[in-house]
């Protein structure tokens, strides 16, 4: 059944150009049927570089998915992946991440995870007006982190990267499609 599904929902737009995230959404619909095309193209997401909070960071891979299927005429799903900090009841932040799918119905699909603890040190540059990635790169001594292995890569010392990080949180989100069944309205 996933493959004829799939057929029905290529191609895919991701709402960035990031090679990271458009890699984890091919990754994950390759799993389920081969053929399907996955295209990145960067879209605003309409929040901060660096969003805030789970509902923030929700709203950006909304508004990218949202911006994706919009531009691209022929696409039939639109994927949002975003990437934040949540500040916790004692101050320290960690992370989040979230995915939404939505379609040229209305249906959509919400994934989340990659939440983990940040460092002190890289909170501090996050509260003093940097992204995430570029507080990596400064404390870890090196370039590329938002494209490359992520913080998750290199605060795990590579046994999860950025991409296979954020491939389950995809496939939480492509849930409706999935088991249309279960998310059938009830009668």
């Amino acid at each position: 059944m996933a493959d004829s599904l799939l057929s029905r929902i290529s191609p895919v737009i991701v709402g960035s150009a990031n090679p990271v995230k458009v890699a984890a959404v091919r990754a994950v619909l390759e799993r389920i049927a081969t053929g399907v095309e996955v295209h990145g193209l960067a879209v605003p997401s309409g929040v901060p570089d660096q969003p805030f909070g789970d509902e923030e960071t929700q709203t950006g891979a909304r508004q990218r998915a949202i911006a994706a299927l919009a531009s691209v005429p022929g696409a039939v799903l639109g994927i949002g992946l975003e990437g934040g900090v949540v500040e916790q009841p004692n101050g320290a932040l960690r992370t989040c991440a979230w995915a939404v799918v939505v379609d040229r119905t209305g249906r959509s699909g919400v994934g989340g995870s990659l939440s983990m603890p940040l460092p002190d040190r890289v909170a501090a540059r996050i509260r003093a007006g940097e992204e995430l990635g570029h507080a990596m790169d400064a404390e870890a001594r090196t370039t590329g982190t938002k494209t490359g292995r992520g913080a998750v890569g290199i605060l795990t010392a590579g046994l999860i990267d950025r991409q296979r990080a954020y491939e389950p949180m995809v496939a939480y989100a492509l849930a409706p499609w999935l088991a249309p069944e279960l998310f059938a309205p009830v009668p």
